[in-house]
């Protein structure tokens, strides 16, 4: 499929993208359009009807549901597949009505990176045996006495007290200890599932149309996720884990699309980063949810049985224009930009939708015969293109395990993950002020580099030490969101235009590798406290400095052969060639 910012914008379905290209297509096409780049007939008529007008306010706004709704579905497992804060029962001193802190778990349980041991206890003396000592008495009794243990310790199988009152598939399906990567697996199969789903969500929303896709995607995830909700056993759940994602994983990309595909050129770059807005805004919404609802099973009812309502889509939001030219379903694509000229109360001159219609005829007779050089595209920017598979590695690990491990702060888990969600606004909106002013390769090395410190710097703050901990990885989290919105608009512009959504798809197909692996990270703090942290630095500090070796694109026009793209650090800017 070509990048959609050509001609009028209506992408021949000559070859699928994956979904998650959709996005990238998207924000080249954002990014294009805010260059300066050739006007189209379709953005012209945007252009004419109102670029940013009362029907592409309340399209927009109903297209923030799906967005919200991805954000709940993509990583609700942090609060339904999470440990729980336990240690073990100590049979010398806790009663049935004993808490989880006492006074006496100094000398019985050890005490590990500020929290007690999770799954140990002291080895009580050999002695109390041979007493007859029985479980469960008072105590405030004898054998309750620091001299009655060693300093040896012991598993204590699945025998233990809880801090809160949350429930979630550890506490019910009793996974605890040695079996916890059995949560974070959760996470990696919902990745699968979204690695899975993505492509095949994108060929289906490219054959059935977007809206179509958005609004039955939707509902079967609905489906899935109050099915999920009735799981028996830990491998029903994992396995609509995965359906979930393969069906839904297309909401953002599909919804995203939808929302800037009316919206006129200058509107664009704005519109990409205030959609994406919504995501982090649900993010933030999900912690709050989680809160109020600690039982997992109810929770993901809340967070799943509204959104059913998605079908309804079918009714009240119209297709994409950009899709149904690229169907040749001419009559219905000037319908709706009919239609938005009513709602908008602008004139819209037949004579414009007419020379619309007849350019779209023309484009799809010559798309029949284009062919896409990949292979030799592959060979001509093989440094490049891993340096941008290397690149959306990182930003995927980074910003999804900050997420996951924003829960394991200390202080309130679900204040931490609220806070992940808002601190990505200024981190989706800093970019607009920076890449154009320092230049798209200094700010995305500039961003990441603070991650890395950041990172780095956590490890030496002591775990006790709880604000300070927050403080640098609320800093690392806005860091690493701002670089990532960055990489979005700065990988679409360094590849030529007939492989620029291909290229793009492969670097972020390879990317959520990373996503796959960040579930698994909390699982190396098991091992070291700060092991996250570093490895986080690690690769922000060494895909930093690879950033370096990309071409500028700043005020430079997007390239359109592979030599122009070769050559982009001695293009000069659009400034200059102007003068």
């Amino acid at each position: 499929m070509t990048s959609q910012k050509e001609g009028n914008g209506s992408s021949p379905s000559n070859g699928r993208t994956n979904g998650h290209g959709d996005t990238e297509a998207a924000t080249a096409a954002a990014a294009a359009s805010a260059g300066g780049d050739e006007d189209s007939s379709l953005d012209a008529i945007l252009v004419q009807i109102g670029q940013f007008g009362r029907y592409q306010i309340i399209n927009y706004v109903l297209l923030c549901v799906p967005m919200l709704f991805n954000a709940f579905f993509s990583i609700s497992y942090v609060f339904t597949a999470s440990t729980v804060v336990h240690r073990c029962n100590v049979p010398q001193c806790d009663s049935p009505n004993s808490l989880y802190e006492e006074n006496w778990l100094n000398f019985t349980i050890p005490y590990n990176n500020s929290a007690w041991d999770d799954c140990h206890r002291y080895v009580s003396n050999e002695t109390l045996v041979a007493s007859g000592f029985t479980p469960y008495m008072d105590p405030a009794g004898e054998y309750c006495a620091e001299n009655y243990f060693t300093h040896q310790t012991e598993t204590c199988g699945k025998d233990f007290k809880f801090r809160d009152e949350e429930k979630t598939i550890s506490t019910e399906f009793g996974i605890y200890c040695q079996d916890e990567w059995m949560l974070s697996m959760v996470g990696t199969i919902n990745n699968v599932g979204q690695f899975v789903g993505i492509p095949l969500g994108g060929y289906f929303a490219d054959r059935y149309g977007r809206r179509t896709m958005l609004a039955i995607a939707g509902t079967l995830s609905a489906f899935m996720g109050v099915i999920r909700s009735l799981s028996s056993n830990y491998y029903m759940f994992l396995v609509f884990e995965f359906l979930d994602m393969a069906v839904g994983s297309t909401l953002f990309p599909t919804a995203f699309l939808l929302a800037i595909e009316l919206v006129g050129p200058k509107r664009r770059v704005a519109a990409a980063t205030i959609i994406t807005i919504a995501y982090a805004l649900g993010e933030a919404f999900l912690g709050f949810l989680a809160s109020q609802v600690q039982h997992w099973r109810w929770l993901l009812r809340v967070l799943y049985a509204p959104a059913v309502l998605q079908i309804l889509f079918l009714w009240i939001l119209p297709e994409s224009v950009r899709w149904l030219l690229s169907q040749g379903s001419e009559e219905r694509a000037a319908d709706v930009l009919r239609q938005a000229a009513r709602t908008n109360k602008r004139p819209l001159p037949e004579a414009q939708v007419e020379e619309l219609l007849a350019g779209n005829r023309r484009k799809l007779n010559q798309a029949k015969e284009s062919k896409y050089p990949i292979k030799r595209a592959v060979r001509f920017f093989a440094l490049r293109i891993a340096n941008c598979c290397l690149c959306w590695f990182t930003h995927t690990l980074i910003a999804l395990g900050l997420s996951l491990n924003s829960v394991n702060l200390g202080g309130n888990k679900y204040t931490n993950f609220m806070l992940n969600g808002f601190i990505q606004v200024p981190g989706l909106l800093l970019p607009l002020v920076i890449m154009d002013r320092i230049g798209r390769r200094y700010s995305l090395c500039a961003s990441l580099l603070i991650c890395a410190i950041c990172m780095g710097a956590s490890a030496g703050v002591g775990a006790d030490n709880y604000a300070g901990s927050l403080a640098l990885f609320l800093v690392g989290k806005l860091a690493i969101t701002c670089s990532f919105q960055i990489l979005y608009f700065f990988t679409s512009e360094i590849f030529p235009t007939k492989v620029r959504n291909s290229l793009l798809s492969l670097c972020s197909m390879v990317g959520r590798i990373g996503s796959m692996l960040a579930p698994q990270t909390p699982l190396l703090a098991k091992y070291y406290v700060y092991a996250p942290q570093i490895l986080f630095a690690t690769f922000a500090l060494i895909s930093g400095f690879a950033t370096l070796a990309f071409p500028e694109t700043a005020d430079k026009v997007l390239p359109t052969t592979m030599e122009e793209a070769r050559d982009l650090n001695l293009a000069k800017p659009r400034r200059q060639t102007a003068v």
